[in-house]
């Protein structure tokens, strides 16, 4: 077997792929990096210049090709750095990863150190640079400062500490700002890298710590440094699953260990380091904003705190996984991702002494702001807080202090839960010799340091109870992995305990793979609305958000393919656990349960771990000598070696056990390719699958190894595609969501969405206008780049204004309808208007949260669409503010952009009503008489009252001779009933009032409250007053032909009309037994909708259709004094001739035979009566008995009675033979309806009940 096609073959199973040597080039010399944005005013030791990949071994790996641009790139982000002997030159460790586009990683591990430059070359050419520096500056800044102190990038805390000591020190030593090779001895950062399949980063940062010990210890190593990278290129396996590994490195063993196949995957960045740093809340918020697929931005000077938070966080999402743009360590060449209008997880390397104001980002509407070194964190707006959070920090507050770590140790006054380093302080003393001098001269002088030897105790106690013959690095790194599976089985059993049940919720429509990937888009594969009603209450705000993510959405969609292939890793070992949690009946009994539950396999999951570190189930082949040439692999002190290629890039001849590792996968493969050869054709696989994932995910990993233009534009283009889909996918979202509701209200159907989603859906449409209007910004202004162009929109427009002031144009009074009739005015449709509405509101402080109100009250009145592409003809101003790349400047994609919002005016949306419920709002009321039967003014004293779901605006007077009138008041949410009534002074008191109709005048909802009663004493039933029940208006003429049709209107009010068909065409027994059973179901399906959905319960007890207009007619069928066109007698009078009867009946004493029951119901039945006759309100007896309907409801007291009506001897001079009330069928029907009710808690309306005294 050739050498290459050994490397091959063992390439999947291997413990590393490639060893990297980065560093300095001395054929090509110093090379500038113009992409890592330096400053040339900066001193030369300053600057940063190009790095190069001096060797890689092997050449290639199949499977996983080398990227020598991005290996080379993610090694040295800020490229080359030197130093002289005076500045500090401790090595540095970093890790990064390659997300390829499959969303398969690669790890990397880099040890950087300081090599001596030896190439005269190199040393000349800074010399030059130092001379030239300091001739062009030598006026301007005298010098003052050393530039001993400049800092490496990878500067660790550490450094931070020391470096101003070092420099103050030597300041007086050298000259400030120069470099002398007479002098001075230069030295440059070189990187040693293994790049590895999985991340098991604590062997690697031994391995390549001991190899770079070797190279810089006096004497030297056993063998050739080539032996050693030789064994862990070929001859170290990686640890089978459920397994531990041992392999050699130069000066000790090395100890890895690989989870079962039932546990959680390997992590081996150090979760303990991630709660230090920000602490645990803090850590808890920035995982909340992952889970919600937010912008992440960390941020340190630290490489290795980037990649440990960022790793930290994505291993803790478990069962769930990223699935937009990961990017832990952004290299200074690729900033403009920033750009991205995607959700990323990126993390920025912060300069030396760079403030956080100074940095500025493209957008930050929904950005989580991660400032890692200083523990701090900035989190969006409107932001659901994780379900039992108090009690979830509380349990990982407790795994940390188990371990020695304080959950907030320190405080510095930002967030408040800065984290303990006490363990990080004490590694910082093993590690650095010099503290250790110091320490033990302390102790000689008789000086202790407490603080330190506290915390030696602790650890040396900590340890006592392990088990010995472990070093202590060993024992540290048991420590770090068992605590590093306790946090993260808290988090996972937080998951298992939410989702226990989801699988009940999969929708599996699809009969086979091919056609499930084919229709992908169409198919709804998760029954969300059901999902949410099944969970508790205070859990929604943060699932109902989830449930709509991508990371949810692919674990959903692995869920449905799990029934044609093998099952995805984690989903495996997620669906093992709920079938375990069910199997020991550890869930609570009851669904809807709140309670925190605990995870409960801590010390078992730890103790696993343990096991298999104490016995070590492989050791791998010991590092040999290689057949090397004489004279290479030569040692020479303090330079890393030029190391012989031939041996390096060619892996043993035959390795029985790379040969044995390979059998069982191969197998498999070859197993797997015949199923999916049956299955689907791989190609067509590929593609289905690439489309039903995520939209961004070709998008997820930058191409580090060509950034042309070309690629740049590529990938922007990239990203107005995903923009556009996204807008398609959410707005028919949107739709089918809110018709499925609307549908239910025209009887077809379940409902499908709550408000809560609704709410959900409005939000994420809100974050997707901010990623659009960010993308290819020209300069940012304010968090809100949407906010940021309207204001741009709104001054341009306000000084066009200001110019034409004087034209007479601007003075054309309203049109108003010719023949004088009373009616609404237009309110004018006014991009500006609506701004300055939203900029009057003092409720909302920032310019995210006006962008978003904005967003909401368009979306409400319909001009959602018309609003932005009159915002985007000002074509000179979106050039002015936008790139040539950005979306809004792809005509094509911006006018398919505008047409899926237009889409969402054909539903109705209460998204800013329903939110901003304490602003005041101004509203207009017209009240429409009916002039040809009557006047259209009355001489009396009118008063109108506007009631909502949110309140009324109590009695209002309207001025004399006066039909239209406007009033400020709090938001009272949609309107519901409007009390209208008058004094009846003055000779033509009489009022026949058609309608009234009120208008808010900031979402220009328009409701109509219909009347055609009058009133007036002695005419129609006497009514002085009435409650209207309210309709919204459907939008009409020219100027809102645009805004599309609206669906079903709400129910109105009775109106005359509905009194002359119950007299002139009385309804048959079938149609009134229909009516009441109608009315009474609306009132069961308004109770068993979620609270925040019921809407107005008063319009099913008054309005058309509803339960007293049913009453009406069962109690009118047979009523004899009714006339045509016009009554004489009402059911009013019946129930007061009733009860007067029933008065006199009693104390005569004839009802004395009656049980008592029946004499409780009487007493009730006088009490409400004489109640409703008593109140100061003239209300009319259809009003009367229209109150005794819904008190009786209200009060469980209608069942009752009914059969103390249809009793009483009055009944028969005032019905006919055949009335319903005199059939004890129909009766006791009406009875059993009616009692359906009880279970229920009717209130009713202030509006409804004023002045009744019970």
């Amino acid at each position: 077997m050739s050498g290459s096609s050994a490397v091959s073959c063992s390439a999947p199973c291997r413990f590393a792929h490639y060893f990297v040597i980065c560093g300095i080039d001395t054929e090509t010399g110093l090379e500038p990096d113009d992409l890592a944005g330096e400053n040339f005013e900066q001193s030369p030791l300053k600057r940063t210049f190009k790095s190069k990949v001096l060797a890689h071994y092997p050449e290639n790996v199949i499977g996983n090709p080398f990227d020598q641009d991005a290996v080379n790139m993610l090694c040295m982000p800020k490229g080359l750095s030197f130093r002289t002997q005076a500045d500090q030159r401790q090595p540095q460790f970093h890790s990064f990863i390659i997300t390829k586009e499959d969303g398969s990683r690669t790890y990397g591990f880099v040890h950087t150190f300081y090599e001596e430059v030896t190439s005269p070359q190199i040393c000349s050419a800074m010399q030059t640079l130092y001379q030239m520096h300091n001739a062009e500056h030598a006026s301007d800044n005298p010098p003052s400062s050393s530039s001993s102190s400049s800092m490496d990038s990878l500067a660790s805390s550490l450094d931070e500490v020391d470096s101003p000591t070092s420099s103050s020190s030597l300041s007086s030593c050298r000259a400030a700002g120069s470099y002398d090779t007479s002098r001075d001895t230069l030295y440059v950062s070189k990187a040693l890298c293994l790049i590895t399949p999985m991340p098991f980063m604590h062997a690697c940062r031994r391995f390549l710590s001991q190899l770079h010990k070797a190279v810089t210890a006096a004497t030297a190593p056993p063998l050739p440094l080539e032996s050693y990278i030789h064994n862990i290129l070929y001859e170290v396996p990686l640890p089978a699953p459920g397994r531990s590994l041992k392999f050699h490195s130069v000066y000790e063993p090395i100890v890895c260990q690989r989870p079962g196949l039932g546990e959680l995957p390997l992590a081996d960045f150090p979760l303990a380091e991630a709660f230090s740093l920000l602490g645990v809340e803090n850590l808890v918020q920035v995982f909340t904003c992952t889970l919600l697929e937010m912008q992440i931005l960390l941020y340190s000077q630290d490489y290795q705190r980037l990649m440990t938070v960022a790793e930290g966080i994505t291993t803790l999402l478990f069962p769930f996984q990223w699935q937009h743009v990961y990017v832990p360590i952004l290299p200074a060449s690729l900033l403009h991702f920033l750009d991205a209008p995607v959700p990323y997880l990126m993390g920025l390397q912060s300069k030396e002494g760079t403030d956080r104001s100074k940095l500025e980002l493209p957008q930050e509407a929904n950005l989580c702001f991660v400032d890692i070194d200083n523990h701090y964190i900035e989190l969006p707006e409107d932001f659901p807080q994780f379900p039992n959070k108090t009690e979830f920090i509380q349990e990982l507050s407790e795994v940390l202090l188990s371990f020695g770590i304080s959950a907030n140790g320190g405080d510095d006054g930002r967030n408040g839960n800065l984290a303990g380093e006490e363990l990080s302080v004490l590694e910082l003393l093993q590690g650095n010799t010099t503290l250790e001098r110091l320490q033990a001269l302390t102790k000689r002088t008789g000086v202790t340091v407490a603080h330190v030897d506290a915390l030696r105790a602790g650890i040396k106690a900590q340890r006592a109870e392990g088990h010995g013959g472990r070093t202590v690095a060993e024992e540290e790194e048991l420590r770090h992995a068992k605590l590093n599976v306790q946090l993260r089985e808290v988090f996972a059993s937080r998951f298992t305990a939410m989702f226990a049940d989801y699988e009940a919720f999969v929708i599996q429509s699809a009969p086979d793979l091919e056609s499930w990937l084919t229709n992908r888009e169409q198919m709804h594969n998760f029954d969300k609305a059901s999902f949410l009603s099944d969970q508790p209450e205070p859990y929604l705000p943060f699932l109902s958000h989830f449930i709509e993510t991508q990371m949810f959405a692919t674990f959903i969609d692995n869920k449905i393919m799990s029934q044609w292939e093998e099952k995805e890793p984690l989903l495996h070992v997620f669906d093992a656990r709920i079938d375990k949690a069910r199997l020991y009946n550890v869930r609570a009994p009851s669904l809807r349960s709140s309670n925190y539950q605990r995870c409960s396999n801590l010390k078992e999951c730890a103790q696993a771990i343990e096991q298999r570190l104490m016995k070590i189930n492989h050791t791998a082949i010991h590092p040999h000598l290689l057949d090397m040439k004489i004279g290479q692999g030569k040692y020479m002190q303090g330079s890393f070696p030029k190391l012989q290629a031939d041996v390096l890039n060619t892996g043993p001849a035959s390795n029985k056990w790379s040969h044995r590792m390979t059998t069982t996968p191969r197998k498999k493969d070859r197993h797997r390719q015949q199923t999916e050869h049956l299955n689907l054709e791989n190609d067509l696989k590929e593609k289905y699958m690439q489309e039903a994932r995520s939209l961004g995910k070709n998008i997820r990993q930058p191409k580090l190894s060509d950034l042309s233009p070309a690629v740049i534009a590529q990938t922007n283009w990239k990203f107005v595609e995903g923009l556009l889909k996204e807008c398609r996918l959410k707005t028919k979202r949107m739709l089918v969501e809110k018709m499925g509701r609307e549908a239910v209200e025209l009887g077809h159907g379940e409902a499908n969405i709550t408000g809560l989603e609704e709410n959900t859906l409005i939000a994420s449409l809100c974050d997707l206008l901010e990623r659009i209007w960010s993308h290819g910004l020209q300069v940012k202004q304010g968090k809100s780049a949407l906010w940021s162009h309207l204001l741009h929109y709104q001054a341009r427009e306000e000084n066009l204004e200001q110019q034409q002031a004087e034209s007479p144009a601007c003075h054309v009074p309203e049109r108003r309808k010719s023949d004088g009739s009373v009616s609404m005015p237009s309110l004018r449709v006014y991009l500006i208007q609506d701004m300055r509405h939203i900029q009057s509101m003092s409720e909302i402080k920032t310019d995210v949260g006006r962008a978003r109100a904005w967003i909401r009250l368009s979306l409400e009145k319909k001009l959602l669409s018309q609003h932005l592409k009159q915002l985007l003809s000002r074509q000179t101003l979106t050039k002015k503010l936008y790139k040539r790349y950005a979306f809004l400047r792809c005509e094509e994609e911006k006018e398919q952009f505008l047409f899926h919002l237009l889409s969402l005016n054909a539903v109705d949306y209460f998204c800013f009503t329903s939110v901003f419920t304490t602003i005041m709002i101004p509203y207009r009321v017209v009240i429409i008489p009916i002039k040809k039967l009557s006047n259209a003014m009355t001489t009396s004293n009118p008063w109108v009252c506007v009631s909502g779901e949110l309140g009324d605006s109590g009695i209002m007077q309207i001025p004399k001779n006066v039909l239209e009138m406007t009033f400020d008041c709090q938001n009272l949410g949609k309107l519901t009933t409007v009390q209208l009534g008058h004094d009846n002074a003055g000779l033509l008191a009489k009022w026949l009032v058609d309608c009234v109709m009120v208008r808010n005048e900031i979402t220009g909802h328009t409701y109509r409250f219909p009347c055609g009663r009058w009133l007036g004493k002695g005419v129609d039933d006497g009514s002085l007053e009435r409650v209207l029940i309210g309709e919204l208006v459907v939008p009409s003429g020219e100027e809102e032909s645009g805004r599309g049709w609206r669906t079903p209107p709400l129910q109105r009010s009775p109106t005359q009309t509905r009194r002359i068909s119950i007299t002139s065409l009385p309804p048959s027994l079938t149609q009134i037994q229909e009516a009441i059973g109608e009315a009474v179901n609306s009132i069961i399906k308004h109770f068993h909708k979620p609270e925040k959905e019921r809407g107005s319960l008063t319009i099913l007890l008054c309005g058309e259709n509803s339960l007293v207009a049913a009453l009406e007619q069962f109690f009118y069928h047979g009523f004899k004094s009714a006339r045509l066109f016009q009554k004489t007698m009402f059911v009013w009078d019946f129930v007061e001739k009733a009860v007067a009867y029933m008065e006199s009946a009693d104390q005569m004493g004839d009802l004395q035979e009656t049980t008592e029951h029946l004499g409780m119901s009487c007493q009730s039945l006088y009490r409400y009566v004489s109640a409703i006759n008593s109140t100061p309100r003239n209300i009319g007896k259809d009003g009367k008995f229209q109150l005794l309907v819904c008190l009786g409801a209200r009060d469980r007291l209608l069942p009752q009675w009914l059969p103390l009506l249809v009793e009483c001897p009055v009944i028969l001079q005032m019905y006919e033979d055949t009335a319903l009330l005199r059939d004890r069928t129909p009766v006791h029907a009406l009875i059993a309806v009616l009692e359906t009710l009880h279970d229920f808690p009717i209130t009713l309306e202030s509006s409804l009940v004023k002045g009744i005294d019970l």
